[in-house]
């Protein structure tokens, strides 16, 4: 409501679209602060789902040396406190001599999302029925084949679920963020040092665009899922 706001205070004086003519046409550093968070979401999510995928189908069907070790620790990540995940990366990366960046917040992003993208996918493997994969094979597939044809088109709504969480958690994040960013500033960076100077109606303005844009991807991931599973 008050990104419609005419006037900065809390009041509201009447409708205006001041504030979405200022988020449209001076908010170059907003723009840019969320042009990077785009980027890490989409790049630490992508990572985060392929790995976490991989290893809810490796944990869950195949038996080796250090299973159940790696499957405790893998959550580690969700019961740390960010200020120790944040600053355990910031000395591993500090110690590799990575100048930090872009690609170090997404490094950072894709470690803190790993867990959930595995808890996510791993639940819909163990629901998976295992005698689906033992028929592909005496029908002749191949592991490649059946990965690709029986068993992403199976677990795709954890993988989805999985994807969009990671893309969630990776956005708000702050925390990490500010401990590995270097001098580059995501959305929660910039709206935190807008704080500090008082903060821009223009802020509303992009929240309630954000909603927007978030429930229509809601909306068409939910057809999308719908015209797979009846594909598949």
């Amino acid at each position: 409501v008050f990104s419609f706001n005419k006037s900065e205070g809390a009041r509201f004086t009447g409708i205006a679209f001041r504030w979405y003519e200022g988020l449209f046409t001076h908010s170059g550093e907003l723009w840019m602060s969320l042009l990077y968070s785009g980027i890490v979401a989409l790049a630490s999510a992508l990572i985060s789902t392929v790995l976490g995928t991989l290893a809810a189908i490796g944990i869950s069907w195949y038996k080796f040396f250090g299973r159940d070790y790696i499957k405790s620790i893998s959550f580690l990540p969700m019961v740390l406190p960010e200020v120790i995940m944040g600053v355990s990366l910031l000395i591993f990366l500090s110690g590799i001599h990575m100048n930090l960046g872009l690609g170090t917040i997404i490094i950072a992003h894709a470690t803190f999302c790993l867990p959930f993208a595995y808890l996510m996918v791993s639940s819909r493997v163990d629901e998976f029925d295992y005698s689906i994969i033992e028929a592909s094979h005496d029908l002749g597939a191949s592991e490649g084949q059946t990965l690709t044809k029986v068993i992403i088109p199976a677990i795709m709504p954890g993988i989805t679920s999985g994807f969009m969480m990671s893309i969630t958690l990776s956005i708000e994040d702050f925390v990490i963020t500010s401990l590995v960013n270097g001098n580059v500033e995501t959305l929660p960076i910039f709206v935190y040092n807008m704080i500090r100077h008082g903060v821009s109606p223009v802020i509303n303005a992009l929240s309630f665009v954000l909603i927007l844009l978030i429930c229509l991807i809601a909306v068409l991931l939910r057809k999308g899922l719908k015209s797979f599973a009846a594909a598949h």
